[in-house]
């Protein structure tokens, strides 16, 4: 479980840099073939977090677009090593909460990632400006 200053944060919503549950209802995770509850939770937005979230991603927006192509594809770059980096405990939890094959779950981490790289691929490359 993620930890920061003796507080667990699993489970919470992530808006404008700051951690947020707000809310009231826990959805938890299931196993797809069991129906077995398992050990994560997750605090549903409410309205206001949604809408924070929403704001937050809206200001943010100049910001990113204000960066050079290399910046931006340098950023999709690292949400592809983070996703590859997720490691066989990630595939478990997949696995049990979609019942899919764990070839099936670490096939679709690499498309997501090869995607992130393709799109920072064709960022260096400029031609997208034309």
């Amino acid at each position: 479980m993620t930890q920061i200053l003796g507080h667990n944060y699993m489970g919470h919503n992530y808006i404008g840099g700051q951690r947020s549950a707000a809310g009231s209802i826990k959805l938890h995770s299931v196993d797809a073939s069991t129906g077995e509850t398992l050990p994560h939770d997750f605090v549903q937005a409410t309205p206001e977090e949604v809408d924070a979230a929403a704001k937050a991603a809206a200001s943010a927006y100049p910001a990113y677009r204000s960066l050079s192509a290399e910046r931006r594809a340098q950023f999709l770059d690292a949400i592809a090593d983070e996703l590859d980096a997720l490691g066989d405990d990630f595939v478990a939890v997949v696995c049990r909460e979609t019942a899919l094959p764990a070839g099936r779950i670490q096939g679709e981490r690499g498309r997501t990632s090869g995607q992130m790289r393709l799109f920072a691929k064709v960022l260096r490359r400029g031609d997208f400006y034309g």
